[in-house]
C-alpha cells in the first residue's frame, strides 16, 4: 500500500513541475530546460502508467491469471524505459542544430528554477527510494538523474551570468539525454529478459544443476527451468531421475532446500521413476527444430 502512495506522490510532483518547467523554459528561452520539461512530462505519464500497473500487480492470482499479476509491474518498468529512451532521442535530434546556432537565455530565471527543481526532485527521490520492485528502482534512478541534471543547469546559469557561452545550453541538454539513454537502455534490457523468462540475473544455471546432481540418490537431472516473474520472486521446475523410488521424499526435500538456499521461492519437482520415463519426459528440442525447418521448406 505504501508503495502505491509513494508512486502517486511522485507522479503529481512530476506532472505539476513539468508544466511549470515547460512554461518557464519557453519564457527564459532555454532549450536545456525545455528538453527537461518534455522529458519530465514523459516521465509523469510513465509514472502514472506505472502507478496504475503497480496497483494491479499486487492482486492475488485468479482464474484469469493463475500465476498472479506480478508481470504488470514489469510492464510499467518497460513503458517507463521506452518513454525515457524516446524522449531522450527527440531531445538529441532537436539540439544538434542548436549547437551551430546557440540562442541567448535568461540565466537568472533558470537559476531560481533550478533551485526549486532540485528541492522537488530530492523530495520525490526520498519518498520512493525504499522501493524494492523493478519499477520503483527505475523511478528512483530517474529522480536522481533529474537532480543531477538540474545541478548542472544551476552551474550553467552561474557561468552564463558572467559569460555569454550560450552554446552550453544545447551542450548540456545533449549531455543529459545521453546520460539518460546510457541508464535506460540497460534497464530496459534487463526488464525485457525477465519478460522473456530468462534465467534470473546472478544465477549460474550450470552450477545449480551440478549441485543438484551431487545430491544423494539423484541419478540425473533431466530438466531444469529457472525464471522469475518480476525480478524478485524466483521459480524453479526440476525433473529428476532417482536411483531408487523409495528415496523420493528425502530427495525432494533435499532439492527443495538446495533451491531455497539459492533464492528460489517456488519450487516444483517432478520425479521420474526410471530412465525410460525420464527419456519420455525429455523434450527433444533438436527434433522439434528439425520438424520446424522441414515445415518452413514445405511452405515455400
Amino acid at each position: 500500500m505504501k508503495t502505491k502512495h509513494a508512486v502517486w506522490i511522485a507522479f503529481f510532483l512530476n506532472l505539476s513541475y513539468a508544466i511549470v518547467e515547460f512554461i518557464a523554459g519557453g519564457i527564459f528561452g532555454s532549450s536545456a530546460v525545455l528538453a527537461d520539461s518534455v522529458h519530465d512530462l514523459g516521465d509523469a505519464i510513465a509514472i502514472g502508467i506505472s502507478a496504475f500497473l503497480e496497483s494491479i500487480s499486487n492482486r492475488e492470482e485468479d482464474s484469469h491469471y493463475t500465476l498472479g499479476y506480478k508481470r504488470f509491474s514489469l510492464l510499467g518498468a518497460m513503458v517507463t524505459a521506452v518513454i525515457l529512451m524516446t524522449g531522450s532521442v527527440l531531445v538529441i535530434l532537436e539540439n544538434i542544430t542548436k549547437l551551430f546556432h546557440p540562442q541567448p537565455v535568461n540565466d537568472e530565471g533558470i537559476l531560481w528554477l533550478g533551485i526549486i527543481a532540485v528541492s522537488i526532485n530530492v523530495l520525490a527521490s526520498l519518498v520512493i527510494r525504499k522501493g524494492q520492485t523493478k519499477n520503483e528502482s527505475i523511478l528512483s534512478l530517474h529522480f536522481l538523474e533529474d537532480t543531477l541534471g538540474w545541478v548542472a543547469v544551476i552551474l550553467m546559469a552561474i557561468v552564463l551570468r558572467f559569460t555569454d557561452w550560450y552554446i552550453l545550453d544545447p551542450l548540456l541538454s545533449l549531455a543529459i539525454s545521453f546520460f539518460i539513454l546510457s541508464k535506460a537502455i540497460p534497464r530496459f534490457w534487463s526488464t525485457l529478459k525477465i519478460f522473456l523468462d530468462a534465467v534470473p540475473e546472478g544465477v549460474d544455471i550450470k552450477q545449480v544443476k551440478n549441485d543438484l546432481e551431487q545430491l544423494d540418490h539423484v541419478a540425473s537431472i533431466n530438466q531444469l527451468n529457472l525464471w522469475t516473474m518480476d525480478g524478485l520472486e524466483k521459480n524453479a521446475i526440476v525433473h529428476v531421475c532417482l536411483e531408487h523410488v523409495n528415496h523420493m521424499e528425502v530427495c525432494k526435500e533435499a532439492i527443495r532446500t538446495l533451491l531455497k538456499d539459492c533464492g528460489f521461492q517456488n519450487v516444483t519437482i517432478e520425479v521420474d521413476e526410471d530412465l525410460a520415463t525420464h527419456r519420455a519426459h525429455k523434450r527433444k528440442i533438436k527434433e522439434l527444430e528439425v520438424n520446424q525447418s522441414h515445415g518452413h521448406i514445405h511452405h515455400h
